[in-house]
């Protein structure tokens, strides 16, 4: 079944007569950047051209170095759709999408730590490094009550203030949980996950059609194969594909 475009929804879309396509750059897992071309790809970029090329139009990658700065640019207008975790702290003012894929958030702690799992960390005097603004933070900051957040400005400062501060915890996506406790003989990461973040599709409120338009189109690609299969093309490991968003 093919998702009904409405000349309302396509003109929400391609204002400036593109889509404008926010990208975060620490989000290694959904989107790369070729540091000698500057040129995209990605599970993202696949959902950018196949929204596209069914707008009809054109699409340019609006790129930040952060969620927490994409999200804080949606009120001035400057880019049309962007994927991010759809967190309850941005709903405000970005129209969300049901989520298209799920990436599991956990925590790794430093050798002969006597932190055992999940519950143990938010106790006095547990410090958790962590980047500002990324979906897990808003979660955390919601859901520790006596834990210290210690935010940096991206994934690779997190896991450098760890080390350097000598933390109790490094929270974190764990695709790259994965690659950090490798580099630290006898780091553990804990068993299970705090929450999973659900990465979807979001436009700057008030586009009510472009908003519909973008949760149908989600759960179409979910259910026609595209999203598992981009997820394989790409070799992306530690995500899966979202469940489907509940009949409304």
């Amino acid at each position: 079944m093919t998702t009904e475009l409405t000349h309302v929804a396509r003109a929400e879309l391609t204002s400036t007569g593109k889509l404008r396509v926010g990208v975060n750059h620490s989000n290694f897992l959904l989107s790369r950047r070729d540091p000698a071309t500057g040129a995209y790809s990605g599970i993202v970029i696949d959902l950018a051209t196949e929204l596209a090329g069914r707008l009809g139009a054109g699409f340019e990658v609006v790129g930040f170095e952060n969620p927490g700065s994409m999200a804080d640019a949606a009120a001035r207008g400057v880019w049309d759709i962007a994927f991010m975790g759809s967190e309850p702290a941005r709903a405000s003012v970005i129209a969300f999408s049901a989520a298209y894929l799920e990436i599991d958030a956990g925590y790794l702690v430093p050798p002969v730590s006597p932190i055992q799992s999940l519950e143990d960390v938010d106790r006095p005097g547990v410090r958790v490094a962590l980047m500002d603004k990324s979906a897990y933070d808003l979660y955390l900051s919601r859901h520790l009550h006596h834990a210290t957040l210690v935010r940096t400005s991206t994934i690779d400062a997190s896991f450098d203030t760890f080390l350097a501060q000598g933390l109790e915890v490094l929270a974190g996506l764990k695709p790259r949980l994965l690659k950090d406790v490798a580099r630290i003989a006898g780091a553990r990461i804990l068993e299970g996950r705090f929450t999973a973040i659900q990465q979807s599709i979001g436009t700057p409120r008030p586009r009510d059609a472009a908003a519909a338009y973008l949760r149908a189109f989600t759960e179409e690609v979910k259910a026609s194969g595209f999203v598992a299969a981009a997820i394989s093309r790409h070799g992306i490991q530690g995500v899966s594909v979202a469940a489907a968003a509940p009949l409304s």
